[in-house]
């Protein structure tokens, strides 16, 4: 029997877990990129590492809208 008081989000707990994770790991790459000490950001870490790890988390937040909420039985 379903209860009728309970609301029906888009997303569940999961996918709020793992946006978390995307968003933490995107400001880490916002980070790194603004510790490069290269003038201009033209070190490894402006150019390559950060931009890596600013991708991985926008991979991370693509893959949390997708996840299907699992149903609690």
């Amino acid at each position: 029997m379903e209860n009728k008081n309970q609301p029906n989000f888009s997303f569940g707990r999961r996918n709020y877990q793992i946006m978390l994770v995307g968003l933490v790991v995107m400001g880490i790459g916002f980070i790194l990129m603004a510790m490069d000490s290269a003038p201009y950001g033209y070190g490894f870490l402006g150019l390559t590492l950060g931009p890596i790890v600013l991708v991985i988390g926008f991979i991370i937040q693509f893959f949390a809208i997708l996840a299907k909420p699992r149903k609690n039985v």
